[in-house]
């Protein structure tokens, strides 16, 4: 389907108005009229893009005053923004090939983190065994905080059977639950053998195009030298001066996202063939005959073709800008 405007809860399609249950603007920053104003703002003072490397002999101060407010908002020593959340991942990946004896990885990993040499880290129901091997000292692991087809943080406690002797740089993808959902996984990993890694696209839930990379104080340093993020132009100043003046409205939003998850939770009682929970707005389904029926009831969700998915990728997202009844309508057809 071609739209020609931003989907968000309602979009028109061939002149038929549709509520849109899809996409990833879950706080539903982008068309927010305050949000909006501040950007506007923003790009008067710092241009509509800024194409020198971070490295230039001129340096604008606003990164540097958006990457501590965002590594104090999610809760690092550290953080440092780039154009892309892939390129998050990329850069990420790129610098630890140069110093892991193995790559492994959790189900279903965004193409972003992943490596060619990498194996999964469970077989048949256990560490994969390459672990062990005296000749691997240092480790990556990758995982999506929450990994497609799933509503929940991802169980990382079985890191903590890796013998401590192993280096473990554990790489987090948060693009999905960046903003939305807490990460008390940290607490659980507190171990000298593990440093903790998360890169996030912050084009989702933050509605801004761009990505962050956020870990220990030393580790973002060696980042800072890599000669791809010395190459690469910046992430949009304007954006990063919109996200540090933006916060109260991230808050009430997250509020509205929050009160509509709540009202699902207690309307919804057919949950036998979807997947969720009432702290994540995403709904997982795999029957296509759902699709058509949202779709005849003028309700899209998103449906695709995902990389890493045998099938296509069916989910229904609630955002902070749906109404009540908008919620109702699409009850009334999951029932």
């Amino acid at each position: 389907m071609i739209v020609n405007e931003f989907p968000d809860r309602i979009i028109t399609v061939d002149g038929v108005e549709y509520l849109y249950f899809g996409g990833t603007n879950y706080l539903g920053m982008t068309t927010n009229p305050k949000f909006q104003k501040v950007l506007f703002e923003s790009i008067k003072k710092w241009g509509t893009g800024y194409g020198s490397s971070r490295n230039s002999n001129i340096k604008l101060s606003i990164y540097e005053t958006a990457e501590k407010l965002l590594a104090k908002n999610i809760n690092s020593e550290a953080a440092i923004t780039v154009s892309s959340g892939m390129l998050a991942g990329k850069l990420v990946i790129e610098h630890l090939t140069k110093t892991t004896d193995a790559f492994f990885h959790f189900p279903n990993v965004h193409q972003a983190l992943m490596n060619p040499l990498s194996r999964p880290i469970i077989e048949n129901g256990k560490l994969n065994s390459k672990i062990f091997d005296s000749t691997i000292s240092k480790i990556t692991v990758l995982t999506d905080a929450v990994p497609s087809q799933n509503v929940l943080p991802i169980d990382l406690s079985i890191l903590l059977t890796i013998p401590k002797e192993k280096k473990i740089n554990l790489v987090i993808d948060e693009s999905n639950s960046l903003g939305i959902i807490g990460n008390e996984w940290q607490n659980i990993l507190k171990k000298e053998n593990i440093i903790i890694i998360r890169i996030a696209s912050l084009a989702k839930a933050l509605g801004l195009s761009g990505g962050v990379i956020a870990g220990s104080i030393d580790f973002i340093d060696t980042i800072k030298k890599e000669d791809t993020f010395i190459g690469a132009a910046g992430m949009n100043p304007a954006l990063l001066e919109t996200y540090c003046n933006a916060q109260k409205i991230y808050s009430t939003q997250k509020l509205k996202l929050e009160q509509n998850l709540n009202y699902f939770n207690i309307q919804f009682n057919n949950s036998e063939k979807f997947i969720f929970d009432s702290t994540y707005p995403i709904i997982y389904f795999e029957d296509k005959l759902i699709s058509n029926k949202l779709l005849e009831n003028k309700i899209i969700p998103t449906s695709f073709k995902y990389p890493n998915e045998s099938g296509k990728l069916n989910r229904i997202v609630i955002t902070a800008n749906h109404s009540f009844v908008d919620l109702d309508h699409l009850i009334a057809q999951l029932s």
